[in-house]
């Protein structure tokens, strides 16, 4: 009895990263190009299907050059994937990032088809197909696409205009069953731009199981084979459920794969066993010429134009230990406050430090700098909060500590199941104290504005990017706050016209916070 393999083939989260570089200066083992050079020695092996499993267009300083300034041309993200002869996409939250014109028109570009079952237009019909059935060597693939409807929380309500998100897991329930009843399919994949709330192993919670992660529940309660995983930016590869699980990291670190045995019993070719498997682009992995094609002009000119000088430092706004600039607060910080605080007029400010890397920005600043720490395409709002949300933020950004040992460390919590010290804010305009030893929820010993205890009844006017605008990151009160001004530019735009009108900034670090542990 002879054993036919075919094999899924699956990115995610590539957010517009093709060249082997993030733009810090230095070359890295990321990037479409050399993830292309591993797809193309595994298709020789096997029949394929080539998924993209979504944010594929939006995240990189390419794509934000592209998009900012030049926008009539092709998009150098979806010509490198018609290069590669993708099978299908499935829509991620930062698709939505530029709006439905840019979307739908990246969507004519594609030569392959985009999934969405949880997807719906007015009238209520789903937005794009909800599955698509492949046949490769005999044997009838089908796969359902789904995105984490929180898309509809976290976007710009413009940019989602006419669409619905309907809940992942329902739709994703009731798409599996019409394609199992309608299609005669052998081999049922899911392809989710999600990930898990719970540990797949313990079904521990790892996460607030808010909804934004449904990926545990369907592999437990929903019948199909294989399963496709992103958003989180985890590297996944297990089985749980006796079902196949990958989730490729982010910026094509690996590409995910999905090996099928199949052999013909009693006259039909069915599935025996499935295994997935992770495999890892490193610095002697060859560039594949046709990505490189399609990026190279882009590349250049966004690498030209990240190295244009904007402005100029006195003092020092660099950091080497993020982690100590969240218990001790840094100029840098204290920059992006008053940028914020300037644009919006606002006497009340919060932001966080995106990563764990070193970072900041040197005496003389470039937009390579700006790009590279304010790393996500944030807008700004200003909402009317009372003083009870303002202390209750407060708290949940001081949940965000531990002592372990003895010494003061992150709450596991925001590492595990994904790094999230984004949900850390700092806060400006307002004086406070964190007092670590005490039991979460009941840290914060002071707040203070003007000089005087913060009124919990009282309203208070605070900038804020338009993620935590949201209620994102466990902060829900914000989301029903009213919002007294709406700023529709993008940060790294507009801390490059701060530059425009301060040319040369001032190093400065009034304390304002304080974090007690010892």
């Amino acid at each position: 009895m002879s054993t036919q393999k075919i094999q899924i083939l699956v990115t995610s989260d590539v957010h517009g990263y093709l060249m082997p570089t993030t733009y810090r200066g230095i070359t890295e083992p990321v990037g479409l190009a050399k993830a292309a050079s591993l797809i193309e020695q595994l298709r020789q092996q096997h029949p394929t299907v080539l998924i993209d499993n979504g944010d594929l267009i939006q995240g990189s300083p390419l794509t934000y050059y592209h998009q900012r300034f030049h926008p009539e041309q092709s998009n150098p993200i979806i010509n490198a994937a018609n290069a590669l002869h993708y099978d299908l996409a499935v829509f991620g939250n930062h698709e939505f990032n530029y709006g439905l014109p840019v979307l739908e028109n990246t969507i004519k570009a594609s030569h392959f088809p985009w999934l969405s079952a949880n997807i719906y237009t007015q009238d209520g019909a789903t937005w794009m197909n909800p599955y698509l059935i492949q046949e490769v060597a005999g044997i009838r693939i089908g796969f359902i696409g789904v995105t984490t409807h929180f898309v509809s929380i976290w976007e710009d309500p413009s940019h989602i205009e006419g669409l619905s998100f309907e809940n992942a897991f329902d739709s994703a329930k009731k798409w599996l069953g019409i394609m199992k009843e309608k299609e005669q399919v052998d081999i049922t994949v899911l392809c989710y731009h999600g990930g898990f709330a719970h540990d797949l192993t313990s079904g521990n919670l790892l996460e607030p199981d808010t909804g934004e992660n449904e990926g545990y529940r369907m592999c437990k309660e929903l019948d199909f084979d294989i399963m496709i995983t992103g958003h989180q930016h985890r590297e996944i590869c297990t089985q749980a459920f006796g079902k196949s699980i990958v989730q490729p990291g982010t910026k094509a670190v690996c590409v995910a794969g999905i090996t099928i045995d199949v052999e013909m019993i009693n006259g039909t070719k069915q599935m025996i066993q499935h295994e997935p498997k992770l495999y890892y682009v490193d610095d002697h992995t060859l560039l594949d010429e046709r990505v490189v094609r399609e990026a190279r002009e882009m590349h250049l000119f966004t690498e030209q134009w990240l190295d244009e000088p904007i402005g100029s430092i006195t003092g020092n706004l660099r950091y080497n230990n993020a982690f100590d600039v969240r218990v001790n607060k840094h100029p840098y910080i204290e920059f992006l406050q008053h940028v914020q605080m300037h644009v919006a007029n606002a006497s009340i400010s919060c932001t966080s430090l995106f990563h764990d890397q070193p970072g900041g920005f040197n005496d003389q600043v470039t937009m390579r700098d700006i790009v590279t720490n304010y790393i996500y395409p944030n807008t700004l709002k200003v909402l009317q909060v009372t003083g009870q949300h303002i202390h209750d933020a407060l708290e949940q950004c001081a949940s965000y500590f531990a002592i372990q040992d003895g010494h003061l460390a992150v709450n596991p919590t925001f590492l595990q199941p994904k790094a999230q010290p984004y949900n850390y804010d700092m806060w400006e305009g307002i004086a406070y104290i964190i007092d670590v030893r005490q039991p979460i929820g009941h840290r914060i010993i002071s707040v203070d504005y003007q000089g005087k205890p913060i009124d919990l009844n009282g309203n208070y006017e605070v900038v804020m990017n338009n993620y935590r605008a949201t209620g994102a990151g466990n902060f829900p009160y914000f989301a029903d706050c009213p919002v007294i001004k709406d700023i529709q530019t993008d940060m790294t735009e507009i801390i490059a016209d701060y530059f425009a009108e301060f040319p040369v900034v001032l190093a400065t670090c009034v304390p304002n916070w304080k974090v007690i542990w010892d």
